[in-house]
Protein backbone atom coordinates (compact mmCIF):
# COMPACT_ATOMS: atom_id res chain seq x y z
CA UNK A 1 0.00 0.00 0.00
CA UNK A 2 1.27 3.74 -0.79
CA UNK A 3 1.30 5.89 1.67
CA UNK A 4 -0.31 9.39 1.55
CA UNK A 5 1.53 11.89 2.62
CA UNK A 6 -1.56 14.77 2.39
CA UNK A 7 -1.68 15.23 5.88
CA UNK A 8 1.88 16.33 5.93
CA UNK A 9 1.44 18.05 2.57
CA UNK A 10 -1.41 20.17 4.63
CA UNK A 11 0.70 21.12 7.63
CA UNK A 12 3.73 22.06 5.32
CA UNK A 13 1.62 24.15 3.03
CA UNK A 14 0.24 26.06 5.63
CA UNK A 15 4.15 26.30 7.77
CA UNK A 16 5.42 27.73 3.79
CA UNK A 17 2.02 29.55 3.37
CA UNK A 18 1.53 28.42 -0.19
CA UNK A 19 -0.90 25.70 -1.45
CA UNK A 20 -0.32 22.10 -1.39
CA UNK A 21 -0.11 21.46 -4.76
CA UNK A 22 3.21 22.95 -4.23
CA UNK A 23 4.64 21.01 -1.45
CA UNK A 24 7.46 18.78 -2.68
CA UNK A 25 8.49 15.86 -0.57
CA UNK A 26 11.89 13.78 -1.30
CA UNK A 27 10.83 10.76 -2.55
CA UNK A 28 13.84 8.80 -0.52
CA UNK A 29 12.71 10.57 2.59
CA UNK A 30 9.02 9.23 2.05
CA UNK A 31 8.55 6.63 5.03
CA UNK A 32 10.66 8.99 7.42
CA UNK A 33 8.37 12.07 6.38
CA UNK A 34 4.86 9.68 6.54
CA UNK A 35 5.88 9.58 10.31
CA UNK A 36 5.61 12.99 11.08
CA UNK A 37 2.48 13.97 12.70
CA UNK A 38 2.84 17.45 14.44
CA UNK A 39 3.72 20.96 12.60
CA UNK A 40 7.36 20.46 15.15
CA UNK A 41 7.82 17.30 13.08
CA UNK A 42 7.17 18.64 9.60
CA UNK A 43 9.34 21.76 10.50
CA UNK A 44 12.25 19.55 11.09
CA UNK A 45 12.26 18.00 8.09
CA UNK A 46 11.61 20.98 5.85
CA UNK A 47 14.57 22.07 8.00
CA UNK A 48 16.22 19.16 6.92
CA UNK A 49 15.18 19.96 3.09
CA UNK A 50 13.26 16.65 2.88
CA UNK A 51 9.94 18.90 2.38
CA UNK A 52 10.69 22.16 -0.16
CA UNK A 53 7.94 24.53 -1.58
CA UNK A 54 8.01 24.14 -5.21
CA UNK A 55 8.70 28.27 -6.68
CA UNK A 56 6.04 29.77 -8.72
CA UNK A 57 6.05 29.16 -12.42
CA UNK A 58 5.43 32.55 -14.12
CA UNK A 59 5.95 33.82 -17.71
CA UNK A 60 9.22 35.25 -18.81
CA UNK A 61 8.81 38.74 -20.26
CA UNK A 62 12.09 38.38 -22.39
CA UNK A 63 10.93 37.51 -25.25
CA UNK A 64 8.36 40.84 -24.97
CA UNK A 65 11.12 43.19 -23.94
CA UNK A 66 13.18 41.46 -27.17
CA UNK A 67 9.80 42.67 -29.12
CA UNK A 68 9.78 45.95 -28.33
CA UNK A 69 13.15 46.79 -28.64
CA UNK A 70 12.27 45.49 -32.21
CA UNK A 71 9.57 47.94 -32.97
CA UNK A 72 11.79 50.76 -31.36
CA UNK A 73 13.86 49.84 -33.73
CA UNK A 74 11.78 50.39 -36.45
CA UNK A 75 11.10 46.47 -37.45
CA UNK A 76 8.29 44.34 -37.46
CA UNK A 77 6.08 47.28 -38.92
CA UNK A 78 5.53 46.19 -42.16
CA UNK A 79 2.58 45.66 -44.46
CA UNK A 80 1.84 42.33 -42.70
CA UNK A 81 2.00 43.55 -39.40
CA UNK A 82 -0.79 46.47 -40.27
CA UNK A 83 -4.38 46.35 -39.59
CA UNK A 84 -6.40 49.45 -40.39
CA UNK A 85 -6.44 52.40 -42.66
CA UNK A 86 -3.27 54.80 -42.83
CA UNK A 87 -4.91 57.71 -40.96
CA UNK A 88 -6.03 54.93 -38.86
CA UNK A 89 -2.31 54.34 -37.54
CA UNK A 90 -1.70 58.10 -37.61
CA UNK A 91 -3.12 60.11 -34.80
CA UNK A 92 -6.11 62.54 -36.22
CA UNK A 93 -3.94 65.39 -34.82
CA UNK A 94 -0.68 64.36 -37.07
CA UNK A 95 -2.98 64.50 -40.06
CA UNK A 96 -4.47 67.90 -38.79
CA UNK A 97 -1.13 69.47 -38.36
CA UNK A 98 0.36 68.19 -41.77
CA UNK A 99 -2.45 69.95 -43.69
CA UNK A 100 -2.85 73.12 -41.56
CA UNK A 101 0.73 73.52 -41.95
CA UNK A 102 0.86 73.00 -45.53
CA UNK A 103 -2.29 75.69 -46.27
CA UNK A 104 -0.84 78.07 -43.62
CA UNK A 105 2.84 77.79 -45.61
CA UNK A 106 0.78 78.49 -49.25
CA UNK A 107 -0.90 81.34 -47.92
CA UNK A 108 1.79 82.88 -46.55
CA UNK A 109 3.79 82.39 -50.19
CA UNK A 110 0.40 84.66 -51.81
CA UNK A 111 1.05 87.26 -49.28
CA UNK A 112 5.03 87.65 -49.68
CA UNK A 113 4.02 87.17 -53.71
CA UNK A 114 1.59 90.42 -52.93
CA UNK A 115 -1.54 87.80 -55.18
CA UNK A 116 -3.58 88.58 -51.82
CA UNK A 117 -3.71 91.60 -49.62
CA UNK A 118 -3.09 91.50 -45.86
CA UNK A 119 -7.22 92.30 -45.27
CA UNK A 120 -7.33 88.91 -47.00
CA UNK A 121 -4.69 86.60 -45.62
CA UNK A 122 -6.20 87.80 -42.11
CA UNK A 123 -9.78 86.65 -42.64
CA UNK A 124 -8.77 83.47 -44.84
CA UNK A 125 -5.64 82.51 -41.65
CA UNK A 126 -8.96 82.38 -39.40
CA UNK A 127 -11.25 80.52 -41.77
CA UNK A 128 -8.23 78.25 -41.69
CA UNK A 129 -8.01 77.40 -38.35
CA UNK A 130 -11.44 76.84 -38.05
CA UNK A 131 -11.30 73.94 -40.51
CA UNK A 132 -13.16 75.39 -43.67
CA UNK A 133 -10.75 74.06 -46.14
CA UNK A 134 -10.40 70.58 -46.54
CA UNK A 135 -7.21 70.85 -48.64
CA UNK A 136 -4.62 73.38 -50.51
CA UNK A 137 -6.55 72.67 -53.90
CA UNK A 138 -9.37 73.29 -51.77
CA UNK A 139 -7.98 76.81 -50.78
CA UNK A 140 -6.94 77.77 -54.16
CA UNK A 141 -10.58 76.85 -55.73
CA UNK A 142 -11.82 79.50 -53.45
CA UNK A 143 -9.59 82.53 -53.71
CA UNK A 144 -10.05 81.98 -57.66
CA UNK A 145 -13.70 82.05 -57.05
CA UNK A 146 -13.15 85.15 -55.34
CA UNK A 147 -11.49 86.41 -57.90
CA UNK A 148 -7.91 86.27 -57.14
CA UNK A 149 -5.31 86.35 -59.98
CA UNK A 150 -2.52 84.09 -59.54
CA UNK A 151 0.85 84.37 -61.67
CA UNK A 152 2.02 81.21 -64.01
CA UNK A 153 4.92 79.65 -61.64
CA UNK A 154 7.87 77.73 -63.54
CA UNK A 155 8.64 74.61 -62.18
CA UNK A 156 11.95 76.11 -60.53
CA UNK A 157 9.35 78.20 -58.27
CA UNK A 158 6.73 75.60 -57.57
CA UNK A 159 9.39 73.34 -55.69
Amino acid sequence: MATTLETQKRIAARILKCGTSRIWIDPDAVNEVATAMTSGDVRKYIGLGFIKEIPVIGISRGRFRHRKLQFKKGRRRGYGSRSGAKFARTPGKEKWMRQIRAQRRLLQELRTEKTISNDQFRKIYTQLKSGIYKSKAHLLAYLKEQGVKFKKRTKKEKK
